[in-house]
């Protein structure tokens, strides 16, 4: 894991293409490697923006004529002065393969439209909210975690984050470890959030995915919690598109149903996905 510092961004490198018309045009101040297949990096962020936690950016970089947008969760919650984002690094992505060599001061172009299902006004209140995430799917949660407004709606946040590698599974833990001591939610967060991690490929303290281990139970028996229902939980999806496919098959066989900012419900999906 390495990590490029925060910079004075006066220091902002010059540009080969323009910047196109209506979009916003933002300075790296950080970023940060986990593994050879993700890292995270923040922006500054446009005084004029404005979107719920748990919504996506269209972003991209100024390196051609007509350059590649690609749909970006936002990791930082509504109230942070930066947007950080959870990227995954793809070889031959058109976007990720040039997005991963981004540094301090570089510039990273943006839309100005938020949008997204994983907020929390696409959800009636309950007890418990599950979170589930695979790969970058937890960027999202990054930023409901760190909104006090989760905390408001429910009294008990449950985050799933199934990864491959061990390592993948660090930008998570960090998340969650930082929460108590945010000096704007800690108070809110003590004792009600709760990590689950496995691993799919490397051996770890817990493996499977995640459907296959809420499906034997063991899911329940390692944490000691009721089982799903949809009068007293919540559950918001986002990751690989088959894991949300099966997810969502689960929670609509225990009677959840799929809600939206004009007809709020019990389970959200989002679809948007990095490549």
């Amino acid at each position: 894991m390495n990590t490029t510092s925060a910079l004075n961004v006066a220091g902002a490198k010059p540009l080969q293409f323009p910047i196109p018309a209506n979009v916003y045009a933002e300075t790296v101040v950080s970023v940060k490697h986990y593994t050879d297949r993700l890292f995270s990096f923040r922006i500054t962020r446009p005084q004029s923006l404005r979107f719920r936690s748990g919504e996506f950016v269209m972003i991209g970089l100024p390196n051609a004529e007509k350059p590649i947008f690609r749909a970006y969760s936002v990791a930082s919650p509504a109230w942070d002065d930066e947007l950080e984002f959870f990227s995954i690094k793809v070889p031959d992505g058109p976007l990720t393969s040039e997005l991963q060599k981004i540094q301090v001061g570089d510039t990273v172009i943006m839309r100005q439209k938020s949008t997204g299902t994983l907020v929390l006004d696409a959800l009636t209140p309950a007890k418990r909210v599950f979170m589930i995430s695979t790969g970058t799917g937890i960027a999202p949660f990054a930023s409901l975690l760190r909104d006090p407004d989760t905390y408001e709606k429910f009294d008990q946040v449950i985050l799933t984050h199934t990864c491959r590698d061990n390592a993948e599974l660090t930008y998570g833990q960090e998340l969650v470890a930082a929460l108590e001591t945010d000096p704007l939610i800690g108070e809110l967060t003590g004792g009600r959030v709760t990590l689950y991690n496995s691993t799919t490929r490397e051996e770890s303290a817990r493996m499977g995915r995640i459907t296959a281990l809420i499906g034997s139970g063991k899911f329940y028996s390692d944490l000691g919690i009721d089982k799903l229902n949809p009068e007293t939980d919540r559950i918001m999806i986002c990751g690989s598109m088959h894991m949300l496919k099966d997810v969502k098959e689960l929670a609509e066989s225990l009677g959840f149903q799929e809600g939206s900012l004009s007809h709020p419900a019990s389970f959200v999906v989002e679809r948007a996905f990095v490549g």
